[in-house]
């Protein structure tokens, strides 16, 4: 057995805290995961996970609006604008108004931005390939309908609680 916590039973890392925390817990360590791969792109390519992601959306849909770049990322406009105009600023997007509507900007990338879409390795979306072969289509499939059944109620934020009641979370 050799417990490193004195035969106390399993390692804290392994008990079991219930399915809502255990499913918790896993969500907490993909977000680290993405915060420390991001962080090593931005030191090694020099852009974040986000903004690669935001490259290659725009890159599948030259001509993007900005608003619906935000919905595809389920981001709010105003957080995206920020991240958008230090991308044009360093040369990776082109922001054009909207011909028939001025206040709408489309999004083009530039061939620097085109070429930091063609990355492979060491990027987000690189360790999320590997995972997803390994994965059968019928687990991928329940896997994305959790995720977005996840995403959706996180949406409703505290909307949803009856009045005069908090979160507690």
């Amino acid at each position: 057995m050799g417990h490193q916590n004195g035969g106390l039973g399993p390692e804290p890392d392994t008990r079991s805290l219930g399915n809502v925390m255990d499913f918790l817990r896993l969500l907490w360590a993909i977000n680290h995961g993405l915060a420390t791969t991001s962080r090593f792109m931005k030191t090694r390519f020099g852009i974040t996970g986000r903004q690669r992601l935001i490259i290659r959306v725009v890159g599948e849909f030259p001509g993007i609006s900005a608003g619906d770049l935000a919905r595809i990322l389920h981001l709010d406009p105003s957080t995206l604008t920020g991240a958008l105009q230090l991308m044009s600023q360093r040369g990776l997007l082109i922001l054009r108004a909207d011909q028939s509507d001025r206040r709408r900007l489309r999004l083009h990338l530039t061939p620097k931005g085109r070429r930091l879409g063609h990355m492979s390795m060491g990027t987000v979306e690189a360790a999320v390939s590997r995972t997803l072969a390994r994965i059968p289509p019928s687990k991928l499939k329940a896997t994305r309908h959790v995720l977005s059944l996840l995403a959706d109620n996180l949406d409703r934020k505290d909307s949803e609680l009856p009045s005069g009641r908090a979160s507690s979370a």
